[in-house]
């Protein structure tokens, strides 16, 4: 049984076709009002951005606005991979955001 690939191995090109797909999945999903399958592939969609994203478009100690909440700010502390770690504005609590998420300035 082939083992589907992570999304760290494969090309833009790969990439791109799989978020197409996802974004099928997510339509049919929504129109089913499968809501909890709904933002499991969301979020699928979001990871696999990442890993299309420029990292060095983000820099520790800055500020970003989140996409998916417009007005948040999160400020990052450190990357680990596709994910910056920070706290949203007025919040101390440290969580990881796929940088797809964050809003490039």
């Amino acid at each position: 049984m082939n083992m589907p690939k992570r999304y760290s191995e494969m090309t833009p090109h790969q990439l791109r076709e799989e978020i197409g797909v996802l974004k099928e999945q997510a339509i049919k999903a929504e129109q089913l009002g499968i809501v909890n399958e709904f933002d499991v592939l969301m979020r699928k969609m979001a990871m696999a951005r990442a890993y299309m994203t420029d990292i060095n478009k983000f820099h520790i100690g800055e500020t970003y606005e989140l996409v998916e909440e417009p007005g948040i700010l999160f400020e990052i502390t450190y990357f680990n991979g596709v994910f910056a770690w920070g706290h949203k504005q007025n919040d101390n609590e440290e969580i990881g955001i796929p940088i797809s998420l964050l809003q490039e300035k």
